[in-house]
């Protein structure tokens, strides 16, 4: 193995091994900023300067995309007007290994000023911003990933690691679960995993329905008119008795069958495949797949009928 080789899986073990050197390291500390956070009537500030400022965006990136309105705050430019940015109802999470950073320091009488809390995320509880802060979260490594121990790379990494772990214990004390997730995120492949039936179902008068009664020319009409390749058939009070397809249509046109005399009911697919309008786009495509069929009806606990999905709805999505 080359040289290269061996120095990368060094890297790898020794930021591995940072990351669960956080472990030991939560302590109460780590209770009282989720309080904290959970508590937060306004918004979640995180700042940090230089690598620890890239790791502050992304865990304000993280926090908005599961639930928690935060933003982040260049600690320099904070200093140079955009202390603004800070209501007194609001919780500043600060990261800072050495908890020397003095853009950092010069924000803390700011922050007490104007009312905020603060949580630090530093490599020093015993430093000003650890001793300054309401809570304070720990993340010593022993050593840098740096061949010289000096760029910030397992530091940074534990720093990512924490506050990550900070997100998700907050997500789940806030109950945020997956349709949450979707709702903030409608776009890309994520939105369209955790998309809806209910987003998707034709509704309204798209939805092709007639009666047990309905002659077979007025059916097919229906049928081509609403172009889903089915109809529904229900009673009085909207619910589902069957469905007639196109598949129905053909297996009923046999010499002597006389398909036009009859009624919907002569000619219906009884016990037809309904989902509920909470399904998972994903899982209606797959019972469709599974099924062998084009389109499936969505109906409510009582069995009316509330939309039909069809085929190309998904394709539309692009989930596949």
């Amino acid at each position: 193995m080359s040289d290269a080789s061996d120095l990368a899986r060094k890297v790898l073990e020794t930021e591995a091994s940072a990351i669960l050197g956080l472990v030991p390291q939560l302590d109460d500390h780590f209770d009282r900023a989720l309080d904290l956070l959970h508590g937060c009537h306004g918004r979640v500030v995180v700042t940090g300067m230089g690598k620890s400022g890239i790791i502050a965006h992304k865990l304000s990136a993280t926090l908005s995309s599961t639930g928690t309105a935060s933003i982040f705050l260049h600690a320099a430019e904070a200093v140079h007007g955009d202390l603004g940015v800070i209501q007194s109802d609001d919780v500043v999470v600060a990261l800072s290994y050495s908890g020397e950073t003095d853009e950092i320091l010069r924000l803390i009488e700011a922050i007490r000023r104007i009312g905020a809390k603060l949580i630090a995320i530093t490599g020093h509880r015993q430093s000003t911003l650890g001793q300054a802060a309401d809570a304070t979260l720990g993340c010593e490594v022993r050593e840098e990933a740096c061949p010289m121990n000096l760029a910030p790379t397992a530091s940074t990494t534990a720093a990512l690691a924490l506050g990550d772990a900070l997100a998700m214990a907050l997500a789940r004390r806030k109950d945020f679960r997956a349709e949450h997730f979707a709702n903030l995120h409608p776009g890309g492949r994520i939105g369209r995993k955790l998309m809806r039936v209910e987003a998707l179902m034709q509704t309204g008068r798209a939805i092709p329905r007639v009666t047990p009664t309905t002659s077979m020319p007025d059916v097919i009409h229906e049928m081509s008119d609403k172009r889903l390749g089915m109809t529904c058939v229900i009673d009085a009070d909207e619910r589902l008795l069957g469905v007639v397809t196109d598949g129905d249509l053909r297996r009923h046109m046999t010499p002597g069958s006389n398909l036009l005399e009859r009624t919907a009911s002569h000619v219906m697919t009884h016990g037809a495949v309904t989902i509920g309008r909470q399904m998972l786009a994903v899982e209606a495509l797959r019972v469709m797949e599974q099924r062998k069929i084009t389109s499936v009806v969505v109906v409510d606990d009582h069995g009316a009928v509330e939309g039909v999905v069809h085929l190309h709805d998904l394709w539309h999505t692009q989930m596949f």
